[in-house]
């Protein structure tokens, strides 16, 4: 029995692996186009890898209200 639960096991974790490999793109991906709605460059995503304080300044970062206009990375998004 417990063989057929350590199979199951494994499939799920599998899985998890492959969704979380999924993700991880598209995640970075509009982590950088918000940072660049408020002119911060992509780059500061990577402020995320220090521990406690930098997930800490990332959520300030995407908190914080997008330029009225364009600016060095583009048309604001909305087009207002």
């Amino acid at each position: 029995m417990l063989f057929l639960l350590s199979g199951v096991a494994s499939v799920f974790f599998l899985l998890y692996v492959i969704y979380t490999l999924a993700m991880l793109i598209p995640t970075i991906a509009v982590g950088i186009r918000r940072l660049h709605d408020t002119n911060k460059t992509g780059w500061l995503l990577l402020v995320g890898l220090v521990p406690f304080v930098g997930g800490i300044i990332l959520i300030v970062f995407f908190a914080i209200a997008g330029d009225e206009g364009p600016n060095q990375y583009g048309e604001v998004p909305q087009g207002v």
